[in-house]
């Protein structure tokens, strides 16, 4: 043994990495100038030799082998580090050589990791997780793990037999964060990070910042490389950077991609690639304007439909690779449809892979089950008040955006990050500083990502599940509100529900659940929403809770979705809800899409495109759905007849519509209806027509007001009001008949001003002008 070289031995530090407790192995690993030469160690278990061979030259240094579990060093005659690799001969007779891991300088900075610290670094996972890179013209895979509490952190797969000791990551200073560059790996690598917590305690976990996951079961993560996607979607990006939501129609098509549709040849599930133009070409043809995934964020249960993550910023592999996601996301815009996901910032599972007690402590929870668990969901909350936990969530948001150009998140279980006592009986939660309920930590961060997320998003925009009457949820951040851009609307969802369920029979007791969304739609920017939750656990479907036989039940649901399209608010609806599915939906099985072979079912898919036809061909049903201006009652007081009377408006005349509901069986033959000028009314819509399931009870002839004083107006028209039905008219103005009698005795007085004209066609000057005009009237109605 070379007594110089054994001199140069730190025992103690070669007994920390023997026995995996090095937090900054390279300290001692890898190439380190000395007044002597080069001394390169390292430790590799199970080689049986290790040769240092120098690039560009024919010369390699044997190693020797300083410790027998597999510590190697050798002394190099040279003033600064050469390139060099490491020919490795193992005890099964393998060779291989590789480029030093430890050779290699941090990929991140001090500044990034304080920026970090403080909660605002937003694009951390550049840093963070497994990337393909080069460094130094060498190919390779940087790894990143926050993990503070963590005595030492390993990176470990196959290309190491699962084995701890061999790629013993750096601690970057007071950070918490662990790197180390691997040569030679490349994407598809499958990886976990081996954790040793104080007290000697070893584990696996998945990586929280992983781009790619295995396939369930499996809980490894996946080296993935997101470069190089050939997108193709500028335009549509331009747009919408430039587009107000506010004043464009929305209506979102809910779905779970896995129950969609069921491939035929035994397969599970479809790829995204393959889901793309299927999906694209019925959304087109139903007329929606964006879908709503339900979380494609890696999860290990088929049966949480993806609510409880376990790798945030991998789409699941159920359904195929990142890069098959791209192509989803951009196949989609490319069609026009914008794509928005469903996003659990709220709590997340006890999966031992997960980040429950990620580093050996109670890292991304509370450590207090008062305030870091939920009891009836057996799932973990995250502690918003911790600066590296906020980063990870609102870079996770920032994310999709900008990675897979999404172009909204739905926020899930807001009110469960609201409340402090969500979900808890007394004595199970702590109180804030002031003795409140409020998580104000979670305000905090409501405020913080929204705030981003509006300035960097380009258009993006973020919804919340919010289910209570917290103030100012779609309040601006600068006036003390959350910041959010729309709110699914509960309230008017649970009202709307139970009054449909309801008998007509018994409706008019329960008038002012149809009305009372009105008194606090401006309240907030609202989304209606008819969503997963109302299919599921015995709710029954759309279809299945409207009350009646078989027929009845159709005009029901028609009429629902006809009020829920004129009603203020962008709108949201569950796959399978537009053609009446019957079962409840199941993750399990694929949509019943044989029922479009039945006519009752065909019937309702019609109407609803011609519904969807009649919304966004209408603005003035999307056009002010948050401005007060845009809606007035005609008639909400006809509860023993089960109706309204409503209009809705933009700031032209022209496109103003009147809409009238009626939630009885009942036809009403000749019913006068007030309006809000004299003009004609045509009926444009109606849910009773024969091609939609209807008995045909339509307003075919335009409808010339008279004045005739009804609902508070001076004028009104007589219509047929169809039986569980909708009708929507359009509201032309026309001048009064006082007005044109003026005018048309102003004409005869000019007439018999004229030289040579007076007594001329007396006998036809003699006709009343009330003939004339009633005589013009009933030519204009022909």
């Amino acid at each position: 043994m070379n007594e110089k070289l054994y001199d140069m031995m730190d025992w103690a530090e070669i007994e920390a990495v023997v026995y995996s407790e090095k937090d900054n192995p390279h300290d001692i690993l890898g190439p380190h100038v000395t007044d002597e030469g080069v001394l390169i160690q390292t430790f590799i278990p199970t080689a049986k030799e290790v040769t240092v061979e120098i690039e560009g030259m024919k010369k390699s240094y044997p190693m020797e082998l300083e410790d027998e579990t597999g510590f190697f060093a050798v002394l190099i005659p040279k003033k600064k580090v050469p390139e060099y690799r490491l020919k490795v001969t193992f005890d099964d007779g393998s060779v291989k050589k590789c480029m030093d891991p430890y050779a290699f300088a941090p990929q991140i900075t001090e500044k990034e990791t304080k920026k970090f610290n403080a909660g605002i670094c937003y694009d951390i996972y550049e840093k963070l997780g497994a990337h393909p890179m080069t460094i130094n013209g060498v190919s390779g895979v940087y790894f990143a793990v926050w993990a503070p509490n963590a005595l030492r952190v390993s990176v470990v797969g196959d290309f190491v037999l699962w084995d701890g000791r061999r790629l013993p990551m750096r601690r970057l200073w007071d950070s918490g964060i662990f790197e180390l560059f691997v040569p030679g790996l490349s994407e598809g690598a499958v990886y976990k990070y081996e954790v040793k917590a104080k007290g000697g305690l070893t584990f696996l976990k998945a990586d929280p910042y992983a781009n790619a996951a295995e396939l369930r079961p499996a809980t490894a993560s996946v080296v993935a490389d997101l470069r190089g996607f050939d997108w193709n979607d500028e335009n549509w990006l331009k747009d919408r950077k430039e587009t107000d939501t506010k004043k464009k129609p929305m209506f979102i098509y809910e779905l779970h991609l896995g129950s969609w549709k069921k491939p035929e040849d035994g397969r599970r599930f479809y790829n995204y690639r393959e889901l793309a133009p299927m999906l694209a070409d019925y959304v087109k043809e139903m007329g929606y304007t964006h879908v709503e995934l339900m979380p494609i964020m890696e999860h290990p249960l088929d049966a949480s439909w993806g609510y409880q993550v376990t790798g945030y910023y991998a789409p699941t592999s159920r359904y195929g690779s990142p890069r098959d996601f791209m192509y989803f996301v951009n196949y989609m815009h490319e069609q026009g449809i914008g794509v928005i996901l469903d996003w659990v910032p709220a709590h997340f599972p006890r999966d031992i892979h997960g980040l429950s007690g990620f580093d050996g402590t109670c890292l991304y929870e509370h450590l207090d089950p008062r305030q870091g668990s939920h009891p009836h969901w057996g799932t973990l909350i995250y502690n918003y008040g911790r600066p590296e936990v906020k980063n990870f969530l609102i870079a996770n948001a920032l994310f999709w955006a900008k990675k897979y150009h999404v172009d909204g998140i739905r926020m899930d279980a807001v009110a469960s990050m609201l409340y402090l006592d969500y979900g808890k009986n007394a004595g199970e939660w702590i109180a804030n500083i002031y003795g409140g309920n409020e998580n104000l930590e979670a305000v905090e961060f409501f405020k913080h990502l929204n705030s981003i997320f509006r300035k960097q998003a380009d258009g993006a925009v973020l919804i919340a599940e919010e289910s209570t009457a917290w103030p100012k949820v779609t309040g601006a951040v600068e006036e003390d509100g959350l910041g959010f851009d729309y709110k699914w609307n509960m309230g008017w969802m649970n009202d709307f529900l139970g009054y449909m369920q309801l008998d007509p029979i018994f409706r008019g007791y329960h008038h002012g659940e149809l009305t009372f969304s009105m008194i606090y739609n401006y309240s907030e920017d609202f989304i209606l929403c008819l969503s997963h939750d109302e299919v599921v656990h015995g709710k029954g479907s759309m279809i299945g809770k409207m009350p009646g036989k078989r027929e009845m039940k159709f005009a029901n649901l028609r009429a629902a979705y006809g009020f829920m399209m004129t009603h203020p608010g962008k709108k949201l609806l569950f796959m399978g809800q537009d053609f009446a599915q019957f079962d409840e939906w199941s993750e399990e099985k694929g949509l019943e899409w044989e029922l479009l072979e039945y006519e009752d079912h065909q019937k309702m898919q019609n109407y609803m495109k011609a519904l969807m036809q009649l919304y966004k061909g209408s603005p003035a049903l999307y056009e002010m759905d948050f401005d007060s201006c845009g809606f007035e009652w005609v008639n909400c007081i006809s509860a023993n007849e089960n109706m309204l009377v409503f209009l809705r408006k933009t700031e032209k005349e022209e496109d103003m519509l009147l809409v009238v509901c009626n939630f009885s069986p009942l036809t009403y033959d000749d019913r006068k209806i007030g309006v809000p000028f004299h003009g004609k009314y045509k009926e444009i819509f109606n849910s009773d027509k024969p091609e939609f399931g209807g008995s045909g009870v339509t307003n075919p002839r335009v409808k010339t007001s008279k004045k005739e004083e009804c609902d508070d107006r001076p004028n009104s028209i007589r219509i047929k009001v169809p039986p569980m039905g909708i009708s929507v008219f359009s509201c032309t103005r026309v001048e009064e008949p006082a007005s044109q009698n003026a005018k048309a005795k102003a004409r005869q007085k000019k007439q018999a001003a004229k030289p040579g004209t007076a007594g001329k066609k007396a006998a036809g000057a003699k006709k009343s002008l009330k003939e004339e005009l009633e005589q013009k009237i009933a030519e204009e109605e022909k």
